[in-house]
């Protein structure tokens, strides 16, 4: 555990904790650093069947920390937002939002206060979005000068039409939770986001771990890149007389929790 990212693992869900509360959660390089190696523990603790990301105190995220990068003594260019290590498909700053789209496991955000510029990117790697309808949601970076840079490039086509998605970063505008809802921004609203996504979480965690992780994969590949059609009849015959398959199929006739075995591990490439 770093002191900006507290995982803990309980019932096969993980629970991935931003704990800079003091500061809204800011990403700051602790942050950006505690946020990656936290999908890659959660990657490699076997048992985990969804993740549910939220952060302590007032927000999920304020987005990033400028003064904390501007008390370094040099420039953004300068950080190791824009380095790739290991051969990873993503930058440093995108990595902390795309490593949870990278996941084999749903990911679930809870989204209470504010959830600003990167806060609302690393939301966007979730699976769902559970906000608070009083929640501040934006797409912070034009106050800065700047463009969104932390994967929204993938994320949000997959729940923005275009004219809305520039709307907002051109503009940087805050919106309530409620009205992100309204616009798709989040999959729904909660008077308690955490307890929501813990009871989804729980849900999703009683269902086959191989089912779940196909559907992430297909839904994955189909809405970045269109049908395919192969994809889903791959996984689907993977999937058939399989051992989790039969015990699904045995526990929705008995009516009786199944017994699931589950996947190996996954290392985030």
């Amino acid at each position: 555990m770093s002191d900006r990212v507290r995982v803990t693992v309980e019932n096969h869900v993980a629970t991935v904790t931003m704990i800079r509360g003091d500061k809204h959660n800011a990403l700051d390089a602790g942050m950006f650093s505690g946020l990656i190696a936290a999908a890659a523990e959660v990657a490699a603790t076997p048992g985990v069947r969804v993740v549910v990301l939220h952060g302590d105190g007032p927000s999920f995220c304020s987005g990033l920390d400028v003064m904390s990068f501007a008390e370094s003594g040099g420039s953004l260019n300068d950080s190791p937002l824009f380095d790739r290590e290991g051969g990873h498909r993503a930058n440093t700053a995108q990595r902390v939002a795309l490593d949870w789209v990278d996941l084999p496991v749903p990911v679930i955000a809870a989204i209470h206060g504010n959830c600003l510029g990167g806060g609302l990117q690393i939301a966007l790697g979730a699976d769902i979005r559970i906000a608070h309808p009083e929640a501040k949601l934006s797409v912070r970076e034009i106050q800065w000068g700047l463009i969104p840079d932390m994967g929204i490039s993938e994320t949000l086509p997959k729940v923005l039409g275009i004219d809305v998605a520039k709307e907002l970063t051109y503009t940087g505008r805050i919106v309530s939770g409620a009205e992100a809802d309204a616009l798709g921004l989040v999959t729904r609203l909660a008077d308690d986001p955490l307890a929501a996504a813990h009871e989804l979480a729980a849900e999703i965690a009683m269902r086959s771990p191989d089912a779940v992780r196909a559907a992430k994969q297909l839904y994955d590949r189909v809405y970045e890149s269109g049908a395919d059609l192969a994809l889903e009849t791959a996984l689907q015959q993977a999937l058939i007389g399989s051992p989790n398959q039969f015990a699904a199929a045995v526990a929705g006739m008995t009516k009786q929790p199944a017994e699931f075995v589950d996947p190996e591990p996954a290392v985030i490439a």
